[in-house]
Formats: C-alpha cells, sequence, structure tokens
C-alpha cells in the first residue's frame, strides 16, 4: 500500500509541476520571473519542464568539455548531442563558462541549451585545426557564403525537431569571417556563420544572443515550421538570412548590422532548385545600424557612418536580392527601424512577389528611402528562367522622422515588367529635404559604389535594369517625396509627406506609370503645402 501512495503521491507532485510550469511558459516574455527562476536555483523553465516531463539532460561537461575558455570543448558537445539523439532526444546544456569550440554538429530531437552566463566561442583556427570543409554544390547563381552550411560553427542538415535556447552567448568576435581566406595559411579551413541549417524541420531558436558572427549569424535554408524569439543578433554582416522557407515566425528580437541587413528573407537558388518563401511573420522587432557590438553592451555608438557598399549603416527588413522560387504571404509588422536603411521589397532573379502585407512600421534616422520596392532584370538563374512580377503589397501606418531624402519613397520596375497592385496607406514621412534639381543633375553625394552611367555599349537604364537593386542605384531622385516608374494601379492614401530644410525639387516624379490613384495624399516643403495628383 505504502508503495502505491508514494506513486500516487509522486505522479501527483509531477503533474504539478507540469501545469506550473506550462503556466509559467506562457510568460515568459516577464524577465523577472525568469530571473526568479534562477536565482531560486531552478536554473530555468525549459530545463525545469524537460525535467518534470522526463526529458535527459545531458551536461557537457559530463562528456569532458571545460568550459575554461582554453580547452577546446566542440567533441564533447558533439559526444553529448549524439548520446542524445541515440537515446531518443534529449537537451544538452552548456552552463557556467566559456566553451571553445570549431564546428558543433546539431541533432534531431535535441535541444542545444547554452545557459545565462555561459557563452559557446568559436576558436580561432591553428596550424593543425579548423572548421569542417564547405560541403559540394553545383548551384552557382548566389555567392559562396549562400552555397555552404557545413563550414559553420554550429550547422545541421535534413535535421528535425531541433531548439537552440538559454540565454546565453554565441561569439564569433575575431574568427567568423565576413569573406576574405577560405583556409588559413597552413590550409585549415575558416569558418563564416554561427548557425546554418539546411533541409530541416520544426527549429526553435530562442533566447540567445549572437555577436559578430562573419557573413551570416543565422543562415536557414529550407528549413519549414521555423521559430525564433526573443533572439539578440549583434553581428558585423546579415543577421538573420532566411532563405527558402515556408510557416516561418520571426518574434520579438533585436538584431543590428551596420554592415549589411539585419532581418532578410531570400528564395535563392542555393538548393539547386526554386523553393519559395511563404507564408511567413515578422513581428515586434527592432533593427539597426549601430557599430558592432554596441547593442549588446547597451551604448549603441553610431562612429560606423558607411557600409563596406558606401551606403549609410545597413541594418533593414529587406525581401531579396536573391530571389528564384517566389515570396508569398508575407506579413511584416509592429517593427521599429533605427539609424538604418529604410524597408526594401526587391525581387529581381525571376520570383515572383505577392501578398506582402507591412503594417506599423516606425523609422527613426534613415539613411535611404524609407520604402524601396524594386523589380528588375539580374536574372541569377537557370537560362530560361521565368520574369520576376510583384502584386498585391500593402504598406500601411508607417512613421518614419529624420529621413535622408536623395531617393524619396521609391517604386521601380522596368519597361517590360511594370510593378503592379501596390497600395501605400496612412504613411508619414519627414525627410531631411534642402536639395536642388542642380544637385540631381550633378548627381552630388550619389553613392559611385552602385550609381554607374552606362559604358561598354550598355546604357544606364540597361545597367540599372540587370544591377544590384538599391536606392542609391538610381541616382538621386528628380522629387523628394515620391519617386514611380513603370508601374501600374498604385493607390496612394493617407499620406502626409514633409521636410525639414526646403528642398528645391518637386515632391512628385512619375515616369512610364498607369493608374496612379491618389487620395488625401498631402506634401509640406517650406511654406509650401500641396495635394497631390497625377495630372
Amino acid at each position: 500500500m505504502s508503495d502505491i501512495l508514494h506513486a500516487f503521491a509522486w505522479f501527483y507532485v509531477k503533474s504539478m509541476i507540469i501545469f506550473a510550469v506550462k503556466l509559467l511558459s506562457a510568460v515568459m516574455n516577464c524577465p523577472i520571473i525568469r530571473e526568479i527562476l534562477r536565482k531560486a536555483g531552478l536554473m530555468s523553465v525549459g530545463l525545469l519542464y524537460a525535467w518534470a516531463a522526463g526529458a535527459a539532460v545531458y551536461n557537457v561537461r559530463d562528456f569532458g568539455a571545460a568550459g575554461d575558455g582554453k580547452q577546446i570543448d566542440s567533441p564533447a558537445v558533439n559526444a553529448a548531442l549524439l548520446q542524445a539523439a541515440s537515446d531518443g532526444g534529449g537537451v544538452v546544456l552548456l552552463e557556467g563558462g566559456t566553451f571553445l569550440c570549431y564546428s558543433i554538429h546539431l541533432q534531431s530531437g535535441t535541444t542545444l541549451r547554452v545557459e545565462k552566463g555561459a557563452v559557446l566561442k568559436a576558436a580561432p583556427v591553428t596550424e593543425t585545426t579548423g572548421y569542417d570543409e564547405a560541403e559540394p554544390n553545383a548551384s552557382n547563381y548566389q555567392d559562396f557564403g549562400h552555397s555552404h552550411w557545413h563550414n559553420s560553427l554550429l550547422w545541421g542538415e535534413n535535421l528535425e525537431d531541433v531548439v537552440l535556447e538559454g540565454g546565453g552567448l554565441i561569439d564569433g568576435s575575431d574568427v567568423l569571417t565576413r569573406g576574405g581566406q577560405r583556409k588559413s595559411a597552413s590550409g585549415q579551413t575558416t569558418a563564416n556563420k554561427a548557425l546554418a541549417l539546411r533541409d530541416c524541420r520544426r527549429v526553435t531558436v530562442r533566447d540567445l544572443s549572437f555577436l559578430s558572427c562573419g557573413h551570416f549569424a543565422l543562415l536557414l535554408t529550407g528549413v519549414d515550421d521555423l521559430l525564433i524569439e526573443r533572439v539578440t543578433a549583434d553581428t558585423n554582416r546579415d543577421g538573420f538570412d532566411i532563405d527558402c522557407c515556408e510557416r516561418v515566425i520571426v518574434r520579438d528580437c533585436r538584431v543590428n548590422t551596420v554592415n549589411d541587413d539585419a532581418i532578410v528573407l531570400k528564395c535563392s537558388y542555393a538548393l539547386g532548385r526554386p523553393k519559395p518563401t511563404e507564408h511567413v511573420l515578422i513581428e515586434d522587432c527592432r533593427v539597426s545600424g549601430y557599430d558592432v557590438g554596441s547593442l549588446l553592451d547597451g551604448s549603441c555608438t553610431i562612429t560606423t557612418v558607411k557600409a563596406p557598399d558606401g551606403d549609410g549603416p545597413t541594418g533593414r527588413i529587406k525581401l531579396g536580392t536573391e530571389s528564384n522560387g517566389g515570396f508569398r504571404h508575407i506579413t511584416v509588422r509592429r517593427c521599429e527601424f533605427v539609424h538604418s536603411r529604410g524597408l526594401a521589397l526587391e525581387t529581381v532573379d525571376g520570383a515572383p512577389m505577392e501578398h506582402i502585407r507591412v503594417s506599423h512600421l516606425k523609422m527613426h534616422d534613415i539613411c535611404n528611402s524609407p520604402i524601396y520596392i524594386r523589380l528588375g532584370e539580374r536574372m541569377r538563374a537557370p537560362e530560361g528562367f521565368r520574369h520576376s512580377r510583384v502584386r498585391g503589397i500593402v504598406i500601411s501606418h508607417v512613421t518614419a522622422d529624420e529621413v535622408d531624402s536623395r531617393y524619396a519613397i521609391l517604386i521601380a520596375g522596368t519597361e517590360e515588367h511594370p510593378v503592379r497592385d501596390v497600395t501605400l496607406n496612412d504613411i508619414s514621412v519627414s525627410f531631411r529635404g534642402g536639395l536642388t534639381m542642380d544637385d540631381v543633375a550633378q548627381q552630388r553625394g550619389s553613392n559611385p559604389f552602385f550609381f554607374k552611367g552606362g559604358d561598354d555599349g550598355e546604357s544606364a537604364a540597361e545597367r540599372l535594369t540587370k544591377g544590384y537593386p538599391e536606392p542609391s542605384a538610381h541616382g538621386l531622385q528628380p522629387a523628394w517625396a515620391l519617386s514611380i516608374c513603370h508601374a501600374e494601379k498604385i493607390c496612394l492614401r493617407n499620406m502626409r509627406l514633409e521636410t525639414v530644410a526646403e528642398d528645391g525639387r518637386p515632391a512628385l516624379h512619375l515616369q512610364a506609370t498607369r493608374r496612379i490613384s491618389f487620395h488625401k495624399v498631402t506634401a509640406v516643403n517650406g511654406k509650401q503645402t500641396e495635394k497631390l495628383s497625377s495630372k
């Protein structure tokens, strides 16, 4: 009888723990609760729930890790992951130290938990040791960084049910590369990504920080059913590259990338086939272009005034540039852009861009177009691939101030393939102003890295159509507020556009457009106020 009562009591206690932890999980956004649990010695809600639910916990120190920042701990981490996977799944735990690692091979059915206070640090390449070799890839329609996954600090391929979490730091400082040499002088492989996944299902990344991660903090290609939440990335090139992924949520993240894009959706040919990026939700995120590392340390400094491409700090949300498979059913809402470039929606390699909804954005200190929609014909794709198309974009409830006025709000298609069916509604933008039509004629302040005239028998228009899409590639615009070319069925409603300093250019430039409608669109330039129309 006592054994029965003991078993019943344990079952009851365990059930109550599971119920309590589920309740706490519902309020995991509260940092006070998480801190109370840590101080109480419960380590984390995640580990407590894993224990209560019967999931095994594999501490990497039990597999030989030192966590002293000196010993190479990747063999121990990999051994723990393999053991967890072979046992049917579990939590691999890194806590209380700096774990110096080369390539870590993620496994299906496992959680890699880097606890708060723990650092997973990329190890420097030596004369005898480096990272995993970049695997072969016959697809060459995208650059090297997008085409390989194994040459990374953490990577996985053809995995299911993978979780990375814990509140700790993934640190690639001084090791993960932005480009440059793919091999060391001694022939060892360098790594250029913090986390790279290919062809995976049901992946969660949450409550982690990423610092100085090379070409990508996260390169996620062909990853379906993906959740990224409460992640901070403060890195030297791209933050989150979400490429050919379906059913994605990115929520409550902070991404700081002065030199490249912060949260970027792509649909490249890296998988050797066109695969769309679709059914994506990005919400409650903040992107910025502060100096590398200054978001995590709280200083948010702005000494870096230009990215390597010659434009101002990047740090934006973007669709493109790699664009083969298609962008469909994308929602971006309640996001903030600070000291960065504006929203960019680009398709130039044959992808359809359809059913895009963007709303409730706040922007401050924007160094190019606050809104840029581009359909081009770069066509990095197999011969005979379809042309890009744009239709069904709705952008609403956007406020922006301290905006560079060189490029205006810019919507641009091509002569043969115009942008179609775009609505801008409830938009308020304050441009800096202060330019003249002579500035446009002389292209004063343009960026020669992107803005090029025609040569080698190619006109400027042809070069622009086939080139890299960026607002500065179009040169200073002949209007300060709205510039629309090669576009049809564009609806503009409830917009207030104004300058801080009076601008010598008109507010509106239209070229090769049809069915452009205006309703309550006001432009305020100095002391002059006008209602814009297509007449």
